[in-house]
């Protein structure tokens, strides 16, 4: 496996690890690092690469507390991808089979964002980052385009 991780590298439960990887090719651009299988072609390890950075993966194994979005209902987690091109990246991703949860727009921070869930379960956003604003810029900027229950 590649010995060049970060400080934190995110590890993702999935049912269907081998197709979530197989996904990731296609709507991320991925690169398989290495793959551990193990009984009945299920995944006990493998790793991807998007971009600089590794994302372990493995299939979900409920009898040892290892569950995936699916199992839990839902996920609490966003993992963020920074896009020279968030909106071919968006596209290409829901190409591939992501379900849109939030269409590119420009946000409040400076960014232009997206959010998808892939078909393992696990939410994504997607960014470009178009303008550098200073904290003062962003509270203002966040007045006028969150609605008064958010902020």
């Amino acid at each position: 496996m590649d010995n060049q991780l970060h400080t934190v590298t995110p590890h993702l439960v999935c049912e269907g690890a081998a197709d979530a990887i197989e996904f990731y090719k296609k709507a991320f651009n991925a690169v398989e690092i290495m793959r551990m299988p193990g009984e009945n072609g299920r995944l006990m390890h493998a790793a991807i690469k998007i971009g600089d950075s590794t994302i372990m993966l493995a299939d979900d194994f409920p009898q040892y507390g290892g569950l995936g979005p699916k199992a839990l209902k839902g996920s609490p987690v966003t993992l963020h991808l920074s896009s020279p091109d968030v909106d071919a990246a968006f596209k290409q991703a829901v190409d591939a089979g992501a379900t849109v949860r939030m269409p590119p727009a420009d946000m409040f921070w400076g960014d232009r964002y997206g959010q998808v869930t892939d078909p393992f379960g696990h939410h994504w956003s997607i960014a470009t980052h178009i303008k550098d604003m200073t904290p003062e810029e962003m509270m203002a900027a966040m007045k006028e385009q969150m609605p008064s229950d958010c902020q």
